[in-house]
């Protein structure tokens, strides 16, 4: 995906106020309009200009473009990083440009989830948007520890809202919010905060606050819903013989997991209900991996060179090859 830079595309500066951003608009609308230009290529630029003033011309979007932006030139590969968009808060509305056009699929993958979000909050049931003098929701997407999902918690989070100063620029102010992490919370689910969104119009109450649960990457465990993901490192003759290892789990307990005999290497071992708490909870799925002692170590190089010559027979090509026949016949 190439990088767009909104601000060359309406020639603007970076700094440029809303009502710069109006003029570079309108300049260029009355230039590239399909119904009014003779430009061979009117209809592809008026497409790139609504862009570029879809996200300019408003205040959170053009804050979360100026963060992710930052250092990035026209046209060259761009891949927002992971969870960029943590900590941001916006308004609950829609993401896409008043005329319903559609955008470049750089749009889409910088905002086009956030619209999603929106559009779920502020529409009714028969998906038909509905006025209330009741204050707007606003959303933000926040990163969790697995720790905090597995026992609940009290946090303080803070949140990052684009406003516009006094000279018309846009800038990030912060508030900060003790939030209630309920056990068992899952990736994508929403926690709402009541009346921490806009307030009501004429003493109608103030909006809401969802928070979209995200986890930090962890240094042992990936979630996946409510199971528990992570690697167990087994000596060979642990695989070999089964054993009885213990795993510790995200609060610091001591799990003993039973090994059967025979453990391959990339087997999967699942132990039920140790996933994150829930009213079912999830399972642990702990993905084998047989560490070899190294044959730097005189003792181990002694007993490889013996396995070697007590089983000359043994060909790992042949007997991975059977496994995996065995596997796809029971698949079929």
């Amino acid at each position: 995906m190439k990088f767009k830079d909104y601000y060359a595309i309406l020639g603007v500066a970076r700094d440029a106020g809303a009502d710069d951003i109006k003029k570079a608009y309108r300049k260029l609308a009355r230039k590239y309009h399909p119904d009014v230009s003779k430009e061979a290529d009117a209809s592809d630029r008026m497409s790139e200009v609504n862009e570029a003033n879809d996200v300019l011309s408003d205040v959170e979007k053009r804050a979360a473009y100026d963060a992710i932006g930052a250092g990035h030139r026209a046209g060259e590969n761009f891949t927002p990083p992971p969870d960029w968009d943590a900590g941001f808060e916006f308004r609950g509305r829609r993401a896409q440009g008043a005329d319903g056009a559609d955008h470049s699929d750089f749009f889409e993958e910088l905002f086009g989830r956030m619209g999603r979000q929106a559009r779920q909050q502020a529409h009714g049931p028969e998906g038909a948007q509905h006025f209330s003098a009741r204050g707007e929701d606003h959303h933000a997407r926040i990163l969790l520890d697995i720790e905090d999902a597995w026992l609940g918690a009290r946090r303080l989070l803070t949140l990052r809202s684009p406003q516009i100063d006094a000279q018309g620029r846009v800038e990030l102010v912060e508030r900060t919010l003790e939030v209630s992490i309920p056990p068992g919370v899952k990736a994508g689910q929403l926690i709402r905060l009541a009346g921490q969104g806009s307030p009501g119009q004429a003493g109608a109450a103030a909006g809401d606050l969802f928070l979209e649960v995200g986890f930090r990457p962890h240094q042992r465990f990936q979630v996946d819903g409510s199971d528990l993901v992570m690697a167990l490192p087994l000596a060979p003759w642990e695989a070999a013989l089964g054993a009885v290892v213990p795993v510790v789990m995200p609060d610091g307990s001591s799990l003993k997991v039973r090994v059967p005999a025979g453990t391959q290497g990339g087997q999967t071992i699942s132990v039920r209900g140790k996933g994150l708490p829930a009213r079912t909870p999830g399972d642990l799925d702990l993905k084998v991996r047989v560490v070899l002692p190294s044959a730097h170590d005189p003792r181990a190089r002694e007993l490889y060179e013996k396995m070697a010559g007590t089983l000359p027979d043994f060909d790992a090509r042949k007997v991975h090859a059977a496994e995996q026949e065995r596997q796809a016949q029971g698949a079929s």
